[in-house]
């Protein structure tokens, strides 16, 4: 039997790419890597690295990024003829800042590698740089230093938001907004917000997103009534969505200091077991304080003695808990995350941030929430609301995406308007094609690659899938790189429009049919 030891470093990183996403994929980049160094092969050990990181951030695990994007780093240096392109140069820097914004989300990374990195950053980009100033103001915020937050923050305001190293362009005000609403500034905070929900929206996490930053602002602010709305419409998303949960936490501390603690005891009832599996420590310290917050409110209106399930999670057993009970464990759980964050930034700063949140009041006689049915796709009631679900419109991003929304599906959009998503072994790319953009176009490409070698064995594979199976379309693609990319297609002619419930129906079959492809070749010998 043949092992990737024995064969070239270059077979050896096309393979562990067809390796399905886990730790022994990332185990065998980290081993390919040390080789190429150890053999002096630093084209592939940067290539290999880069691969690293982008599996690690598929894992949701930013933290680990910190020491491959290091050693990048410190290969581009003793030879920089490998940045041999602007696409590799501009990869790099936001593999710079993803590994600085780990930081933020644990305290896993130690402060000065963190700085080290952004100050490398800054003499890559220029120490007036938009992504420089925006995660100087955001480490400093971090920090408890304000002054200088605020000093950073107007660099990072006066900067050119379209930097492709600076993150997502139609997130940024969202981001803005959550610091200014926590110097203390709601009406300010709500300014910022207004490009993510007065706009196109440049990004699927909007507008959303920016509603769920809005919550806290417009309950100070005297609009309850406008939060409530947008609790509504955000929740109806986040509360399905993976990637949402850092946005839980403002859903939660809306109900408690809105005055919907019976809603909100609903709500943390159904969110609870996602904290056993947070996206990073940051956003579980805040959930469990929000929820803490929730139950101490909820104790002293005499909901106390409700139960709430809690599924078991390694050595805690499952439980039904009452709901003092429940807010004493996670007022444990947010202040001991709290601690670890000030451990090791050195400062009381995030301890004196969730003593700060436990301690808060109503600030509002709560606001009558609407159905889910009655909130309009946008918070002007002057404008259409979406169409019924069986009245024909004419294809849009936003029927599209409206659809995968109803799944409760996450996905991204290109500055081109395709969207993209991720379904096991599958990445499912919607387009619009056509003169009027009529044509639903929904592609199918599987995360494993053959090598091309294997070619005859890969047309024949496609040959008997389009011979068995009406949809997808099956074929194979040679990107040039050594590897081939099996993908499928499905088009679909809506000319004469398409129902909201029919497109959740085509968006559905493309999904499974895709899904099932990418699933057949992942189980190829």
């Amino acid at each position: 039997m043949t092992t990737f030891r024995d064969r070239g470093l270059a077979d050896a990183l096309a393979d562990a790419r067809d390796l399905p996403d886990g730790e022994a994929r990332c185990a065998e980049l980290e081993r390919i890597a040390a080789r190429a160094d150890a053999t002096g092969d630093p084209r592939t050990g940067l290539a290999a690295r880069f691969a690293l990181v982008e599996a690690y951030l598929h894992l949701g695990e930013r933290w680990r990024t910190v020491e491959p994007v290091r050693r990048c780093l410190a290969i581009v240096d003793r030879q920089p003829g490998l940045l041999d392109g602007p696409d590799v140069a501009e990869r790099l820097c936001r593999h710079q800042r993803q590994a600085v914004e780990a930081l933020f989300g644990t305290p896993r990374v130690a402060l000065d590698q963190a700085r080290s990195l952004l100050d490398d950053l800054a003499d890559r980009l220029g120490p007036d740089a938009g992504p420089v100033a925006e995660l100087r103001c955001r480490l400093a915020d971090h920090l408890g230093d304000e002054p200088t937050a605020r000093r950073e923050y107007d660099r990072w305001s006066a900067g050119d938001g379209s930097d492709p190293v600076a993150g997502c362009a139609g997130c940024a005000p969202a981001r803005r907004a959550e610091l200014l609403a926590g110097w203390g500034e709601p009406a300010a905070a709500l300014a910022a917000l207004e490009p993510a929900l007065d706009g196109e929206p440049g990004c699927t996490d909007q507008p959303e997103r920016a509603l769920a930053v809005g919550l806290l602002p417009w309950l100070r602010t005297g609009e309850a009534t406008r939060a409530a709305r947008a609790h509504v419409r955000a929740y109806r998303r986040h509360r399905r969505e993976r990637a949402a949960f850092p946005q839980l936490a403002a859903h939660l501390r809306f109900c408690a200091l809105g005055g919907h603690l019976a809603h909100g005891l609903d709500v943390l009832a159904e969110q609870l077991p996602r904290l056993d599996h947070p996206a990073d420590d940051l956003s579980a310290m805040e959930f469990a304080a929000a929820g803490a917050l929730l139950c101490g409110l909820a104790a002293e209106a005499g909901l106390g003695g409700r139960r709430i399930h809690r599924p078991g999670h390694g050595p805690r057993p499952a439980a039904e808990v009452d709901v003092a009970t429940l807010g004493g464990q996670l007022q444990a759980l947010a202040t001991t995350l709290a601690g670890s964050f000030d451990a090791r930034n050195g400062t009381g700063h995030q301890s004196g941030r969730i003593a700060s949140w436990l301690a808060e009041r109503p600030l509002a006689a709560p606001a009558p929430l609407p159905d889910e049915d009655d909130v309009a796709s946008d918070d002007d009631p002057a404008e259409p609301g979406p169409p019924g679900e069986e009245e024909v419109a004419p294809l849009s991003l936003r029927l599209l995406t409206t659809a995968l929304d109803a799944r409760g599906d996450a996905y991204t959009l290109e500055p081109d308007g395709t969207v993209v998503g991720r379904w096991g072994e599958a990445v499912v790319q919607f387009r619009r094609l056509g003169d009027q953009g009529e044509v639903l176009h929904a592609r199918a490409v599987a995360l494993r690659r053959l090598p091309a070698a294997r070619r005859a064995e890969a047309y024949a594979f496609c040959n008997a899938w389009n011979h068995d199976r009406l949809l997808p379309a099956a074929y194979v693609h040679d990107p040039g790189d050594g590897t081939l990319l099996l993908a499928a297609d499905v088009t679909t002619d809506l000319a004469y429009g398409v129902a909201p419930a029919q497109l959740v129906v085509l968006v559905t079959s493309a999904v499974s049919t895709g899904a099932a492809f990418a699933e057949a070749v992942a189980a190829l010998p």
